[in-house]
């Protein structure tokens, strides 16, 4: 999800852009369509998962609708790590200082957090009466943030170097999250737990981190290499992305495991390389894409959902997990869910077009003064 802090495309690149990279301002046109591509599969997995009645929530349809519905988390993650990425090589490239670098990333991730309780009182407040607890409930908001403190400290290198030292910390993360399960966290307050401890209610850091840190390591690349060199980037990124879904596929299929307390679904680093390649795959396949098939970078719903996803995830939680249609919960059949889903898309969209387009539309409508004698 993305608002202007977590979703700008370049920053003071002198890299120009190639035909394929539909640029609109400074945004990355095939990275607001992956972005978009996310948006929409969390929208359908949200509504399904809401709404679908619970006898048939243990059926092929369902699994599968909450099986994609687990990829954009961690899509989110990893353009938001690509597009922090952008910003320090444009301050990189306008000769900020390292540590005025490290302040700009603070400066992200501040503003990650204070979107994250926002919307986590907003929510407390359309479900009162509820325990004040909900407030601090750890959300993939406060994720984004924590992840970009964490992970500020590669402000302090080249772009080069960071998208080695990104790999690395992503690297990291991910294999040290089965054994952060096993810690005891009895000394700490349950609220601090949940922001570290892979649990499948919460984004801890650990695992979820991993992605905005190996975000921030493509982004890299992705400014290291000339405009003319994208598409043959893009094919190692596909290639990349292929190789670690048959190496996570390949290590989760071994009857034993180097890592204490791995557990697939929840913090195993099997898991996370396979979904890292899955959105190296998507990513590629949006700039062939956006190349091939829209260079000139004519309207998509899908990029125009990316531009505006921190409004989209905003507002249908609070459509489709609110009070709003609450009546209908766990109620529905599949195929009037499936109608639902379509409907909330749809929604989405308008409120996005809305979103891009106010002072256009508050123009139109604005009551025009009357001429004076």
């Amino acid at each position: 999800m993305t608002t202007r802090p977590a979703g700008e495309g370049s920053a003071g690149s002198s890299n120009a852009a190639a035909p394929g990279d539909a640029k609109a301002g400074n945004r990355l046109a095939y990275l607001d369509w992956t972005r978009g591509l996310a948006a929409v599969t969390m929208l359908q997995g949200h509504v399904f998962h809401s709404f679908t009645d619970v006898k048939l929530k243990e059926t092929y349809p369902y699994l599968m609708t909450q099986f994609l519905g687990g990829m954009p988390p961690a899509m989110f993650l990893f353009l938001t790590g690509v597009t922090l990425a952008f910003m320090l090589n444009g301050q990189e490239r306008r000769g900020a200082l390292g540590w005025g670098r490290v302040w700009a990333a603070m400066k992200r991730a501040r503003y990650m957090l204070i979107m994250a309780f926002a919307f986590r009182i907003q929510l407390w407040l359309s479900a009162w009466p509820q325990h004040w607890s909900a407030i601090f409930r750890v959300d993939i908001l406060n994720c984004m943030g924590l992840a970009i403190i964490a992970c500020s400290w590669l402000a302090l290198l080249s772009t080069l170097q960071r998208a080695w030292a990104g790999a690395a910390a992503g690297l990291l993360i991910a294999t040290a999250s089965p054994m952060v399960s096993g810690v005891d966290w009895g000394g700490l307050h349950p609220f601090i737990v949940q922001y570290l401890k892979p649990d499948y209610n919460f984004f801890a850091f650990f695992p979820w981190a991993s992605y905005l840190a190996f975000g921030v390591a493509a982004g890299s690349v992705i400014r290291l290499v000339p405009s003319g060199g994208v598409p043959r980037m893009m094919q190692w990124f596909a290639i990349t992305g292929s190789g670690l879904i048959l190496a996570g596929e390949f290590f989760s299929d071994l009857p034993y495991s180097i890592l204490p307390n791995s557990q697939f679904w929840l913090n195993s680093p099997n898991l996370i390389f396979i979904k890292l390649g899955l959105t190296l795959i998507v990513v590629s396949f949006a700039h062939l894409w956006m190349t091939h098939r829209n260079p000139e970078g004519r309207w998509s719903f899908l990029t125009q959902l990316g531009t505006t996803s921190l409004l989209v995830y905003w507002a249908h939680i609070e459509l489709v997990y609110g009070r709003w249609f609450g009546i209908f919960r766990d109620t529905l059949s599949l195929e009037l869910t499936a109608v639902i889903a379509v409907v909330v898309i749809g929604l989405m969209v308008a409120l996005s077009v809305g979103r891009t387009n106010w002072r256009a539309i508050r123009q139109r409508f604005a009551v025009q003064p009357a001429n004076r004698l």
